[in-house]
């Protein structure tokens, strides 16, 4: 690391303990976000250290959706993303329109959707998840109810294939990194680290087929979220790991098990909104209190119901 840049990082801590500010970072952020955060985790996690924070100030390295609902959970604070312009394929893959419409085909049906989605969306629904907890959320539905599962398909397919609910449909959206890994590079990477064991995320597009291959045995894997993938490498008595998702995941879980190698399934396996957050423009959102995120107090209100039936599940 340059000067320039410990320099930055030095004011940013400053100025966090200045202002009482919070910083919350993803798992696949660049490794200097996820160095000068607070906390680093998933979405669930993440999720429910902004409920729990009594800090006014909450910065937000990640995508939007995640900065939001941030912001549903503290509409007294004030929130900022360094860039508001990080987005994300999968929440684009659903409208509120869309959303309405396919609940007017299903009126008796209960929605349940994933976290990565837009503030209005989340307002639809009667109960948001994330990956960790995606399975136990629908299990605490009723089996005789219908469910709408949205967006991400692939993470759809794996709860109804893990829940054997006939009731459940799946709206067909996806993250187009995740939907990328196809079982063939699972299945390259597991011959060229025969002594590794898998961990794949459920949005990945072989999530299912590998469920399947596990359950075989023809290959040895856990299927798990970016937290569930650090505690369970942490725990692993295997010395090595492939891994399916994001490479920003290798940073934590190499800092978590230093004494453990891990390999990516696909090296290009990139999210450039999640890359977007850099040193300079936290420095800049933190120093200014620029970016600050909004949710319309209706929407907040809304979304705010099925998130919390999330955290208390």
């Amino acid at each position: 690391m340059d000067r320039e840049t410990k320099e930055k990082i030095e004011k940013i801590l400053e100025l966090k303990e200045k202002k009482d500010a919070l910083i919350l970072a993803h798992n696949y952020q660049i490794p200097e976000i996820q160095d000068v955060a607070d906390f680093v985790g998933d979405s669930l996690g993440l999720s429910e250290k902004a409920k729990e924070t009594d800090k006014p100030l909450i910065v937000f390295c990640g995508v939007l959706f995640m900065a939001e609902t941030a912001k549903i959970l503290n509409p007294d604070k004030k929130v900022l993303i360094p860039d508001p312009e990080a987005g994300c394929s999968l929440v684009e893959s659903i409208t509120v329109e869309e959303l309405r419409k396919w609940k007017q085909k299903h009126p008796d049906a209960v929605v349940v959707g994933y976290i990565n989605t837009s503030a209005d969306v989340k307002a639809e629904c009667d109960y948001i998840c994330t990956s960790s907890n995606a399975v136990n959320v629908v299990e605490s539905i009723p089996e005789d109810k219908e469910i709408l599962f949205l967006p991400d398909m692939f993470l759809g397919f794996y709860v109804q294939a893990k829940t054997k609910r006939k009731n459940l449909h799946i709206w067909p959206g996806e993250c187009h990194v995740h939907a990328a890994i196809r079982i063939e590079d699972i299945k390259r990477a597991y011959d060229e680290h025969k002594n590794a064991e898998l961990l794949i995320h459920p949005e990945c597009g072989c999530s299912s087929s590998c469920m399947y291959l596990t359950a075989d045995g023809k290959i040895k894997g856990e299927i798990l979220s970016t937290s569930g993938m650090i505690k369970y490498a942490k725990k692993s008595p295997a010395s090595e790991f492939v891994v399916a998702t994001e490479i920003g995941i290798l940073h934590p879980l190499r800092k978590k098990a230093p004494e453990k190698k891990f390999y990516p399934v696909n090296e290009e396996a990139i999210c450039k909104y999640m890359k977007m957050i850099t040193i300079d423009k936290l420095l800049k959102s933190l120093e200014r209190e620029i970016y600050e995120v909004n949710v319309p107090e209706e929407i907040m209100r809304k979304a705010k119901r099925g998130i919390e039936r999330m955290l208390a599940l």
